[in-house]
């Protein structure tokens, strides 16, 4: 395993520097000190001082953001043991903690990191009404308190066929948005007697569901709703609306066909992997998603989301190339793995970006980031060099 102090004085060196944060930087410099990133410019203008470690490159973008993963929980071996992510004792458990389950170990973790991974969301995933809560982590080596960022980001339910086969109810797509208004209108009677009562003795038993339920209906965490055909969501849409939540939509593989709607409803937007499979609720999904959600003004964030089959996971790098390859603005394919989900997860001024005073995650290349066959050459995370793969 690759390591290096924290303390380490990095200079990256590369052709072209992909900031995410404005133009790029043709015959680019960073500086990196103490694991955040001190300076960044042309080489004309910084001087690099002496001590510093030199790397050299083609091209370099901010770490790439994973705006959803089921990685560290779903583990790659494909076998019930390292397969953490979806509890099926009962459809509905928002009192599930991704960050009790996560993996720092798993491969997968290793392998996204080697490929310019350089944080995740992920945690309990799809197949549940409410699956549970998810985290963010860095990829770097670690224990799971020191690389964690936020051990309770989200709560994440699912609408459609994912649900359907894994339980017998609910079994029809009004059948679960009846249980979540149920649980939510339990949650909202909850939360009122928890504020109100004053005496302690005759509030209601603590109850960790309806708790995690009452901090949607607050506004204290926001909703992630897997919904991929159009009537699931607008399902999802209507939902939020009812109930006042911060509504995230992952997946939308028919959102190219509600754009007027999601842009109305406030909704943040997690498109599905470019290259996910035409079958079941994604059907009538589109290469050129991404594209046409970002053309009419949706911010749009790019998932590797869950992988069924072996290597268990994708690489949302390859993923944001085939966007940009279907007619998504190249710097738009960049920004939908780095700064766009470092925003939607209020990271934005750590990560996704190589500005100033940010988290020192860095990825160099040996050609343009979106070629099949350039390589992540290094990999820097918070100032250590965690990947090296051309030597």
């Amino acid at each position: 395993m690759l390591s290096v102090s924290l303390k380490a004085q990095i200079a990256v060196k590369a052709d072209k520097i992909y900031t995410s944060a404005g133009e790029p930087i043709s015959n680019g410099v960073v500086l990196v000190k103490n694991g955040k990133i001190e300076k960044v410019g042309s080489a004309s203008s910084i001087k690099i001082p002496s001590g510093y470690t030199v790397y050299e490159a083609k091209i370099v973008t901010p770490g790439l953001v994973d705006a959803r993963s089921e990685v560290g929980l779903s583990g790659d071996q494909n076998i019930p043991s390292d397969q953490d992510q979806l509890e099926k004792s009962s459809p509905i458990q928002p009192d599930l903690r991704a960050v009790d389950a996560y993996n720092t170990d798993d491969t997968l973790v290793g392998y996204l990191r080697i490929n310019g991974v350089t944080t995740i969301h992920t945690g309990h995933g799809i197949g549940a009404l409410v699956s549970g809560q998810t985290m963010v982590a860095k990829t770097k080596p670690g224990l799971v308190d020191q690389v964690t960022l936020i051990p309770a980001e989200m709560l994440a339910l699912s609408l459609g066929e994912s649900v359907h086969g894994n339980f017998n109810s609910p079994g029809t797509e009004a059948k679960e948005i009846s249980m979540l208004r149920t649980e939510l209108l339990k949650a909202q009677s909850y939360q009122q007697k928890m504020d109100t009562v004053k005496d302690a003795s005759k509030k209601p038993a603590r109850d960790l569901n309806l708790e995690m339920l009452g901090k949607l209906l607050k506004g204290e965490m926001k909703t992630l709703i897997y919904a991929n055909k159009a009537t699931e969501i607008i399902s999802a849409i209507r939902l939020a609306k009812e109930f006042d939540l911060k509504l995230v939509l992952e997946g939308v593989a028919e959102g190219y066909r509600l754009t007027n709607e999601i842009k109305a409803s406030g909704a943040e937007v997690i498109v599905h992997a470019t290259m996910a499979r035409p079958f079941g609720d994604n059907e009538n999904m589109t290469l050129e998603n991404a594209a046409i959600l970002t053309k009419a003004g949706i911010l749009v964030s790019i998932e590797s989301g869950f992988e069924g089959y072996v290597p268990k996971t994708r690489v949302i790098l390859y993923e944001a190339g085939i966007a940009a390859a279907n007619e998504l603005p190249y710097d738009e394919a960049l920004k939908a793995v780095t700064i766009n989900p470092a925003k939607l997860l209020g990271l934005d001024k750590r990560i996704g970006s190589i500005e100033k005073g940010k988290d020192a995650d860095i990825v160099l290349y040996d050609g343009d980031p979106f070629e099949y066959t350039t390589h992540v050459c290094k990999v820097i995370i918070d100032g250590q060099l965690v990947a090296d793969n051309c030597k």
